[in-house]
């Protein structure tokens, strides 16, 4: 039986180090042949650890890839590792230096700029946990809390459209529409500029409905996806928006992305 070449490769960053990480095992996937095991040494922050690192990789005859941008520290481990003879690979060295030339701009040298949890990622943060607790109006309150109220019928893509303008730091409430159940009060009360109804083609939805079922291994001729039925909900749903006085964005063969500009253009052209 044919046995895979082994290969160690440290990881070495004065981050958390999923950078290198990310493009040690993306480059490592190319060599079928190759079994890459990943050591990573994250927060490294002096030439104490560096040696310690250095001498490891010479007992274990492994490669370094690291992402240091403190110059002492990097050229110190550039310097130790040709010494000592360890391959390396400085992961984000040349862009920086390329970067530098062409925007004649001095980098920061600051170590973990790209985890910085600002306002703007806590916020985002937010507003996904916001459209997971409100989600499919499992709680009426958060159409009171939220920016935006998305309405409409089972299958017209409510909770991927709100995961996808939460990722806008927009908190995002979804109520469903169905005959048989009173929508909230609430639903009746806020601002209708800030609700929006999923309008969706009768036969399209029946195909969506079908395909659902089928996936669920669940028998396709369910009243849950009869032409008959789907006509008498998007019937109420009609009557509900109409009540509600929102926009309403017609969502057949419209892509997630495509529907949520455009309430992204109708929300922010009302502020």
């Amino acid at each position: 039986m044919f046995k895979k070449k082994s290969g160690l490769i440290y990881i070495v960053s004065d981050s958390v180090g999923e950078t290198a990480e990310f493009v040690v095992r993306a480059a490592a996937s190319q060599f079928q042949a190759i079994e890459v095991d990943v050591e990573k040494f994250p927060y490294v922050s002096d030439i104490d650890t560096v040696d310690e690192i250095i001498r490891s990789a010479v007992e274990s005859s492994a490669m370094i890839a690291f992402t240091l941008v403190v110059p002492e520290i990097k050229n110190y481990l550039m310097a130790q590792a040709k010494e000592q003879h360890v391959e390396y690979v400085d992961i984000m060295g040349a862009t920086i230096n390329k970067m530098e030339q062409i925007f004649a701009e001095t980098p920061t040298h600051k170590p973990g700029l790209t985890h910085k949890l600002d306002e703007d990622y806590f916020k985002r943060v937010e507003a996904i946990e916001f459209a997971v607790k409100y989600d499919d109006g499992r709680d009426p309150r958060g159409i009171h809390r939220a920016d935006i109220v998305l309405v409409g019928v089972s299958r017209t893509s409510k909770t991927p459209l709100s995961q996808y303008l939460a990722l806008k730091r927009l908190k995002v409430a979804n109520v469903p529409v169905v005959p048989e159940v009173d929508p909230p009060e609430e639903l009746f009360e806020v601002d209708p500029a800030k609700c929006f109804g999923l309008r969706i083609q009768a036969e399209q939805l029946n195909h969506i409905r079908i395909e659902r079922l089928a996936a669920l291994g669940l028998d396709a001729g369910a009243n849950y996806a009869k032409i008959n039925r789907i006509k008498a909900e998007l019937d109420h749903f009609e009557r509900i928006v109409e009540k509600i006085g929102c926009k309403v964005i017609d969502v057949s063969n419209r892509a997630v992305e495509e529907t949520a500009n455009k309430i992204l253009t109708l929300y922010l052209g009302k502020k």
